[in-house]
């Protein structure tokens, strides 16, 4: 990892017009966010219309408490604390049957998306995931960290939510793709961990032994070649993987340096980043919020270079209204796959308000970011 050391000159032009990107994503955003507090993953594709997930809202509050937006950003704390403490009667039933050594089907798991009040809707999905409670554990410890505000305005669900984890955390799940239940993904963990550490100084629960859990099963099963892996038991790693350094710190030091180097190497072409080599969605294509994560963490290791460069690549995928999309297919990894999803599900979500989220977390990281008062 590079020194820390002011971006040549040629990056910072037209710094301008990404600050205005910047304005424009909190725009899209506040303009989606449903009165109730809940952001849409994406208003307009079908496939996620009128859905909300913890684990896009949770980056997205990030990108919007960064901004200064601190009333959208609690209005959507206060509603994941509305949907979580509904489900307070669910997770004491799973802890019940944890207690008693008892493994509950994956159906009886808390879903990973709801509808904006709260229900689990009427299709079906890939629901057993976990990282989405982890996620939001963490974001809102931060933002309210960074507002000074008093977490106990959003006690109830917290405290289902570290139920929740602390009885399922070390069940195999769907990852952040929503893909093979069949294994535990270290950026899960990471998530889960990520979460845990940050609620640990407000709870009596064993938030901080579980994590310290999650830790060692990692270091034991999750490392390959000095690098953390996409899964147990895999050498493969994945774009979301640089989370469990930043901002989750799952891993420090060398296994930290070695990850964010393996997925750049795997994954990162021209600044845009893929999911994992082997993902045929839409072609596989490349993921403006994995880009964002990637330099989100550069910036934090100190290669300001490096997270200008996704910063740029990141804006140039902004349709003339300022839209960014979940993907973009420049470099599609498998070509052939690309037409059967735009059959099934129509054209690629634009906008996707996790990318937009993810984008003013890196543009504040790098201090370009208008601050609202």
């Amino acid at each position: 990892m590079k020194d820390e050391q002011a971006p040549a000159p040629s990056l910072r032009s037209g710094a301008g017009k990404l600050k205005d990107l910047a304005d424009r994503s909190h725009a899209i955003i506040i303009e989606h966010q449903d009165v109730g507090g809940a952001y849409p993953a994406a208003p307009t594709f079908s496939a996620y219309k009128g859905y909300a997930w913890l684990r896009d809202g949770s980056f997205t509050a990030e990108g919007i408490s960064r901004y200064g937006d601190v009333a959208s950003a609690s209005r959507f704390h206060d509603w994941a604390d509305r949907v979580l403490r509904g489900r307070r009667a669910q997770v004491d039933d799973l802890c019940a049957a944890a207690a008693r050594g008892e493994v509950p089907a994956d159906s009886a798991m808390l879903p990973t998306r709801f509808t904006f009040d709260g229900a689990d809707g009427s299709d079906p999905w890939w629901d057993f995931q976990t990282d989405g409670y982890g996620m939001w554990l963490w974001s809102v410890v931060t933002h309210a960290a960074r507002h000074g505000l008093d977490l106990e305005r959003w006690r109830g669900g917290i405290d289902v939510a570290v139920d929740y984890l602390v009885a399922v955390w070390d069940r195999p799940c769907y990852d952040w793709w929503e893909e093979h239940v069949e294994h535990r993904h270290v950026s899960t963990l990471g998530a889960i961990h990520g979460g845990l550490v940050a609620i640990s100084p407000y709870t009596s629960a064993p938030a901080s032994a579980v994590a310290a859990s999650i830790r060692e099963l990692v270091d034991a099963h999750g490392i390959h070649d000095g690098h953390l892996t996409k899964w147990f038991g895999t050498s493969a790693v994945d774009g979301s993987l640089p989370a469990c350094v930043v901002p989750f710190g799952l891993v420090s030091g060398s296994t930290a340096a070695a990850t964010l180097t393996a997925v750049a190497r795997e994954l990162d072409v021209d600044g845009g980043v893929h999911r994992f080599r082997a993902d045929v969605f839409y072609g596989g294509g490349q993921w403006i919020l994995l880009s964002a994560l990637l330099g989100w963490n550069l910036a934090v290791a100190g290669d300001v270079d490096g997270a200008w460069r996704h910063l740029r690549w990141i804006a140039a995928q902004a349709d003339a209204d300022g839209n960014l999309p979940e993907q973009v297919p420049h470099h599609l990894l498998h070509p052939g796959s690309r037409d059967e999803w735009i059959a099934r599900w129509g054209t690629v979500a634009s906008p996707l308000l996790w990318s937009h989220g993810m984008y003013l977390i890196l543009a504040d990281e790098l201090g370009i970011t208008r601050k609202a008062d």
